[in-house]
């Protein structure tokens, strides 16, 4: 058996409860004065809100002109988002967003056609038949396909915006 003596007191475990309270405050304290700082250097490198609203106006028209000239002289025509389901036994999504490029003036009730034709085949194309890049090419090229037929020639090109599967 061994003899332990009780009258000892046990060792402090750590600092006391006064210096970790201070330690904190210190740290806070730190911790404010550099988001202070920060926040201060930011807010000098970027103008005022007047100005940038004033430059944001002024530069938008312009802008939206100028594409709105390009499209008409092009003859393009930018479709809605497709967003639908492929076949197949997954729950397997598709978004497609396309432009057509007419050769003359656009037809925008022909376009809307083509855009029910492009939903109507995407809704029988499955995962695997798109899978890599020779089936994104595939993919391009069946949607190209399906553009010329329905316009008679009329679509010289078919150009995918935007392309996400889930």
């Amino acid at each position: 058996m061994t003899i332990v003596d009780d009258t000892a007191p046990p060792p402090k475990a750590g600092p006391s409860l006064l210096l970790q309270i201070a330690l904190l405050l210190g740290l806070t304290v730190v911790a404010i004065g550099i988001g202070w700082g920060s926040g201060m250097y930011l807010s000098s490198s970027q103008p005022a809100p007047e100005e940038a609203e004033a430059a944001e106006s002024h530069a938008a028209p312009e802008v939206d002109l100028a594409n709105a000239e390009a499209r008409e002289g092009l003859g393009v025509v930018y479709l809605e988002p497709i967003t639908t389901n492929m076949a197949g036994a997954g729950s397997s999504w598709i978004r497609l967003e396309l432009a057509l490029v007419f050769d003359g003036p656009t037809d925008l009730q022909l376009a809307q056609n083509i855009h029910q034709d492009i939903l109507a085949y995407l809704r029988t194309v499955k995962m695997r038949q798109v899978d890599g890049a020779s089936g994104f090419q595939h993919l391009r090229s069946d949607i190209q396909e399906r553009a010329d037929i329905r316009s008679q020639g009329r679509v010289k090109e078919v150009l995918i915006r935007t392309l996400l599967f889930e």
